[in-house]
C-alpha cells in the first residue's frame, strides 16, 4: 500500500499517515526540504539525517540542465549522485517552465521555451519531463502541469486545467523507473468549478497521489487557503494529498488542518541567506543590532546543533562579517525547526490533541510582513 491512513483529527480535516516508499516509509504529515540542484542549500546529508529528514524534494527542469542526463545516469540515478539513500520526490519542471521562461511558445504537447542559463532552446513536455524523472530515478514523479500565474484571466486558467488534465494523461503511460509512483496535479486557482473538475478527473484516473499547484504563486493567503479548500473535498482519502510550494511553519499548522500530507518549501534556507531565522513565535532579523549582546540561543529550547552551540551574537556576527557558517547555522535552525513542527503535529495527531495544539500554536505566531513578502518572491524563482 502506497499511502495508509493512521487516524483522522476530531477538529478538522488534519490526518495521520504513512507513505510507503521502495526507499523507505515517510510518516504523514511531512516537510520535505527543497534539494533544487541535488543539494538542501547550506546544508550537508549528514545534517539532513540528523534533523529527521525523511524525504528530498529535487526539481526536474533544473537538474535537466546542469550536471544533465549524462552524468546522472554514468552515476547510477540521483539517489548515488548525492549519496541519499530515502526517498525523493521531483517537480515536473512545469512551475520552471512557466515562471523562468520569458519567452515560451505553448504547444499541444509541452511548452518550447529558452534556457534561463544561456538562453538555448529547450522542449519539456509529458514524454520529457517524465523521461527525465525515470531516469533521476525519484521515489515520486510529478505529472507535467500547467501553472498559471496569480491574476490570470479566467479563460487562461481555464486553458491551464485543460492542458494539465490533457497532459495528465500522457504522463501516467509513460515508462517509470521501477518502483516510481506518479502524482498528478490539481489547478483550476479560485475557481471552484475548475478545482473541482481538475480534481475528479485527475481522480479518475487513479494517480498514485494529488498535489494541489497553483498555490504560492504571488496570491494573497486567503486565496491560497481556498484554493486548497476548494481542491481536498474531491480528494480521494486514501492516497496522499501535497499542497507545493508552502509554506511558513503557521500556514503548514493550518494546511494540515484543511487535510494537506505533504509540505515542501525554499523558505527555511532562502531566509537564513538573509539573516533571518524562524521560531515557534515567528521570525526575528539575527543580523539586527538588537541581539548584538544577546548570548542566547536562536530559540529557547531548540535542540538543533545552532542553538545548543552558539549564541545569537556570535551567529549576528558571523553574518555581518560574511562568514559561511553564519548563514549555516541559521539555515540548520530553520530547518530543524521545520521538521520539528511536523513532528509536533504528527504526535499529537496520535494523541489526539491537535486542535490544542493549532490553536495555541497559531495564536504565538507573529509572521512579519517582510517573511509573506519573501514567500511570494521565492514561489517566483529558483531556489
Amino acid at each position: 500500500m502506497l499511502f495508509e491512513l493512521l487516524k483522522t483529527d476530531e477538529t478538522s480535516k488534519a490526518r495521520r499517515g504513512r507513505l510507503t516508499t521502495t526507499r523507505g516509509v515517510v510518516e504523514t504529515p511531512v516537510f520535505m526540504p527543497v534539494g533544487t540542484q541535488a543539494s538542501v542549500k547550506a546544508l550537508d546529508l549528514r545534517e539532513l539525517n540528523e534533523m529527521g529528514t525523511q524525504i528530498l524534494l529535487g526539481n526536474t527542469y533544473h537538474l535537466n540542465i546542469r550536471p544533465g542526463l549524462e552524468i546522472i545516469t554514468a552515476a547510477g540515478g540521483l539517489h548515488k549522485f548525492m549519496n541519499w539513500h530515502k526517498p525523493i520526490l521531483t517537480d515536473s519542471g512545469g512551475f520552471q517552465v512557466f515562471s523562468l521562461a520569458k519567452i515560451r511558445k505553448i504547444k499541444a504537447h509541452g511548452v518550447e521555451f529558452r534556457s534561463h542559463l544561456d538562453g538555448s532552446p529547450l522542449f519539456i513536455g509529458p514524454k520529457e519531463s517524465m523521461e527525465i524523472q525515470r531516469v533521476l530515478g525519484s521515489d515520486i514523479a510529478m505529472a507535467f502541469d500547467e501553472c498559471p500565474p496569480h491574476g490570470c484571466s479566467a479563460q487562461d486558467a481555464r486553458n491551464a486545467v485543460d492542458r494539465t488534465l490533457r497532459w495528465a494523461k500522457e504522463c501516467l503511460v509513460q515508462p517509470r523507473a521501477q518502483g516510481q509512483f506518479v502524482f498528478g496535479i490539481c489547478q483550476g486557482g479560485v475557481d471552484p468549478k475548475l478545482r473541482e473538475k481538475c480534481a475528479k478527473e485527475l481522480v479518475a484516473m487513479e494517480f498514485d497521489g494529488y498535489a494541489i499547484g497553483g498555490v504560492s504563486v504571488g496570491e494573497p493567503e486567503p486565496e491560497m487557503m481556498k484554493a486548497v479548500e476548494l481542491a481536498e473535498p474531491h480528494l480521494p482519502t486514501n492516497k496522499a494529498r501535497y499542497a507545493m510550494g508552502l509554506g511558513t511553519p503557521a500556514q503548514m499548522v493550518e494546511l494540515v488542518a484543511r487535510g494537506v500530507d505533504m509540505f515542501d518549501c525554499v523558505l527555511p534556507t532562502r531566509i537564513a541567506r538573509n539573516g533571518t531565522a524562524f521560531t515557534r513565535k515567528g521570525t526575528f532579523a539575527v543580523k539586527g543590532g538588537a541581539v548584538k549582546m544577546d548570548f542566547g540561543p536562536i530559540e529557547e529550547g531548540c535542540t538543533c546543533f545552532a542553538c545548543q552551540h552558539h549564541s545569537r551574537a556570535y551567529i549576528r556576527h558571523l553574518l555581518n562579517v560574511n562568514e559561511i557558517l553564519g548563514l549555516r547555522l541559521v539555515s540548520i535552525h530553520n530547518s530543524h525547526l521545520y521538521l520539528r513542527v511536523m513532528e509536533d503535529i504528527r504526535t499529537h495527531l496520535a494523541a489526539g490533541t491537535f486542535g490544542e495544539f493549532r490553536r495555541e500554536f497559531i495564536a504565538n505566531y507573529r509572521p512579519s510582513q517582510k517573511v509573506l513578502t519573501a514567500r511570494q518572491q521565492a514561489s517566483l524563482a529558483k531556489e
